[in-house]
């Protein structure tokens, strides 16, 4: 219904998307004539490809940051680059990057950052994370923040 990124006017046309065959290969089934869905995936000569590594959920499902972001907020974080930590120690190495933690303790599912939060570049040429429902304070630091 709505293409966010990755495809130019002229293209945003897609008729199919393609998956692997079943769940074990890491394909991905839906119930388009019941829900709607936000699907991530990868556009490679002129096809669209997802599954289950990639996000795939019920729009319906999506918290009210999550859709805000795409709506609004995530375009801000196109020169940033999240940084998947799955054990302790984690670092960032360059000033573009936001260290993504939900994996330490959610066992693999996305989770309270993910879900609420947004990486986007802030005015000092930093990505952090700022929450996704309200644009960023600029005179106030969180420590509770991610």
């Amino acid at each position: 219904m709505k293409m966010y990124r990755g495809f130019k006017k002229e293209d945003a046309s897609v008729q199919y998307i393609y998956t692997e065959s079943s769940e074990s290969l890491c394909g991905a089934a839906w119930r388009f004539n019941k829900y709607q869905y936000l699907i991530t995936g990868r556009v490679y000569e002129g096809k669209v490809y997802t599954g289950l590594c990639n996000l795939i959920e019920k729009w319906d499902k999506l918290t009210l940051a999550q859709r805000k972001g795409l709506n609004h907020r995530y375009h801000q974080g196109c020169n940033c680059k999240i940084k998947a930590c799955y054990y302790l120690p984690c670092f960032i190495t360059s000033k573009s990057e936001c260290l993504w933690t939900d994996m330490l303790s959610n066992f693999g599912t996305p989770g309270y950052q993910s879900k609420n939060y947004v990486c986007i570049k802030q005015k000092e040429g930093y990505c952090s994370w700022s929450r996704g429902w309200t644009p960023p304070d600029k005179s106030v630091i969180n420590t509770t923040d991610p």
